[in-house]
């Protein structure tokens, strides 16, 4: 009878918790603008797969249920230098709820081009920035850009598996994410200033020297809202769920579709 009674206790205790675990997931989408998604992606230049990191990111907003329409520009090749020729367009992001940085162009320092960019943002169009982008215009002589990021950096760490602390837990974007996250195998940008208008909503801790920095953020340019992560590196990242998670909430936090 005793183990009846136990064995009945342990059904329900794990059926406890996994309405406890749907009410959770639910509670995080509940406020969540069920209209299309109009994302702007655009990707290329150094370092990174970016073809898989556009599928593999496709495939998490349809995942997490997120009715978007995608308008991919993958240009530039896989140098350091280079020009995207929809930004000659003055109209370049009209129609869109976000756009989506993940180019890698450091030594691409032409003012004039970068404030067509950064100009647009400015005036109202939401963003989110991944990994390189921190490091796109890396030599360019003035701040627009690190500006419209929310954050200057100029170098990284070396590649590891980095603890993710939470610091906004209350904020829309970390919901669900877990509290002992370890990232995959990624770099750790080091971040040489923080901008007035940026939150952080996580560190790591650099393995060598102890010091943290930013590694989800948002911050205000403007009109615009934009979301940034310093992740993004590798092929593995792109398959973790918890930084997925944050990617998708990121962009619809930026899109204003995430109350």
């Amino acid at each position: 009878m005793q183990r009846r009674r136990f064995h009945l206790a342990s059904i329900l205790a794990v059926a406890l918790l996994a309405t406890s675990s749907y009410a959770e997931e639910k509670n995080a989408a509940v406020d969540r603008d069920p209209s299309p998604l109009n994302a702007l992606l655009i990707t290329g230049g150094c370092c990174h797969d970016y073809r898989f990191q556009a599928e593999a990111m496709q495939q998490a907003f349809k995942d997490a249920g997120v009715n978007a329409n995608w308008k991919i520009i993958h240009e530039g090749g896989t140098g350091t230098d280079a020009r995207i020729d929809l930004y000659n367009d003055p109209n370049w992001a009209q129609g869109f709820d976000v756009v989506i940085h993940n180019e890698c162009f450091a030594d691409t320092k032409d003012s004039n081009y970068i404030r067509r960019i950064t100009a647009t943002h400015q005036a109202g169009v939401n963003a989110v920035v991944i990994h390189c982008a921190m490091h796109t215009y890396r030599g360019a002589e003035i701040d627009d850009w690190r500006e419209f990021l929310g954050v200057t950096s100029l170098r990284h760490d070396h590649q590891s598996n980095y603890k993710i602390d939470v610091v906004e837990a209350n904020h829309p974007i970390m919901a669900g994410f877990p509290g002992d996250h370890v990232s995959a195998k990624d770099e750790l940008y080091i971040i040489e200033k923080v901008w007035p208008n940026t939150t952080v909503l996580a560190t790591s801790t650099s393995e060598r020297d102890g010091s943290k920095h930013p590694v989800y953020w948002t911050n205000q340019y403007g009109k615009a809202r934009v979301f940034g992560t310093t992740y993004g590196h590798s092929s593995e990242t792109f398959q973790d769920k918890a930084f997925l998670g944050a990617l998708v909430r990121g962009s619809l936090w930026a899109a204003g579709k995430l109350q």
